[in-house]
């Protein structure tokens, strides 16, 4: 999903309708304050998220916003493409020094800004499968933690057990859980998923 966050209603409509020519989903808002609400309601598109940020902006300006999606590390998972026509060469440095996306001065290449966004959304889509894996590692003990590393080494489920002083039957129900947890169905595919 692509964030239009301008002020301006005609360069709302007119990006909104340069992504959907696209085939991107698109919201506008027209306001800093609507689009924290939504980002705060933590309703994030499964197909990638990426955020294109006016730096003027009567209720807050687009640098603040920004601040507030890094203070919560949102930058990785919300791809900032600031778009303005009030920017200077200091203002682009330091945004994209810390993380920033991209920054685009109107007037701007169509093509090349949609390249950026399609970009962005596939960084999006890659930085929350990664959070979900992350997740998922979350959710596994400590026991669970050691034979999934074991496993990772290539060792066998007898070999297992004897490093870590237990029985092969409590391997293979860590194995059983391991894989449950990880949504994987052999070692192989849960080493290609951590690697």
């Amino acid at each position: 999903m692509l964030h239009i966050v301008d002020d301006e209603a005609v360069v709302r409509d007119a990006l909104t309708w340069l992504a959907t020519s696209r085939g991107i989903a698109a919201r506008a808002y027209e306001g800093a304050l609507q689009f924290l609400q939504q980002v705060d309601s933590g309703d994030f598109d499964p197909g990638g998220d990426c955020v294109l940020l006016d730096v003027r902006m009567p209720d807050m300006n687009g640098v603040a916003v920004f601040d507030h999606l890094a203070a919560r590390h949102l930058t990785a998972r919300m791809p900032v493409i600031f778009l303005t026509g009030h920017g200077d060469v200091p203002m682009a440095v330091d945004t994209l020094k810390r993380g920033a996306f991209d920054f685009f001065e109107k007037p701007f290449n169509d093509n090349q800004l949609m390249d950026r966004v399609q970009e962005g959304l596939a960084g999006s889509r890659q930085a929350g499968e990664m959070a979900a894996i992350h997740a998922r590692l979350a959710t596994l003990s400590t026991r669970e933690r050691e034979v999934l590393d074991l496993i990772l080494a290539g060792k066998m489920n007898k070999v297992v057990a004897d490093e870590l002083g237990i029985s092969m039957r409590t391997v293979e129900v860590h194995r059983a859980h391991i894989f449950d947890k990880m949504q994987v169905k052999t070692a192989v595919e849960l080493a290609g998923l951590l690697k």
